[in-house]
């Protein structure tokens, strides 16, 4: 929930904030930040993962996105091609909303990349074999 305390929502007055738990129990905590050419925008999840990849953290367990919407906000697409290059398929992704009482598990929705981002494209895909053909 601490997370979302530093978003920079102005024009969609709709704060995100997202928890990245690597590997190493570091957490890296992400906020949106809106800019007011929208497609300058980065979401909370970006936040955290672009903060972690570059201090040089590449292996994570766990996501967690929290809202100010009583109902679980799943990441948009953007957010699931990146969390898709960085996160396992089956890591868990918890969606909390704004309601959310600590040590309550009910409310919060578990999903994963491979759920949220079924058929992906990912770095694999591009060490396929080609056919030679344009």
């Amino acid at each position: 929930l601490a997370a979302k305390k530093n978003t920079y929502s102005p024009y969609s007055k709709f704060p995100v904030g997202a928890a990245l738990l690597a590997a190493d129990g570091t957490i890296f905590k992400g906020a949106n930040i809106e800019n007011a050419s929208y497609g300058g925008t980065i979401c909370a999840e970006r936040t955290a993962i672009v903060k972690a990849v570059s201090e040089g953290t590449k292996s994570f367990i766990a996501l967690a996105v929290v809202t100010d919407v009583a109902a679980p906000i799943s990441p948009c697409g953007m957010c699931r091609q990146v969390i898709r290059e960085f996160c396992a398929p089956d890591m868990p992704i918890l969606l909390v909303p704004a309601d959310y009482e600590p040590g309550v598990k009910d409310g919060v929705k578990e999903t994963s990349i491979s759920e949220l981002l079924p058929d992906s494209f990912g770095p694999e895909h591009l060490d396929l074999p080609r056919t030679g053909r344009a």
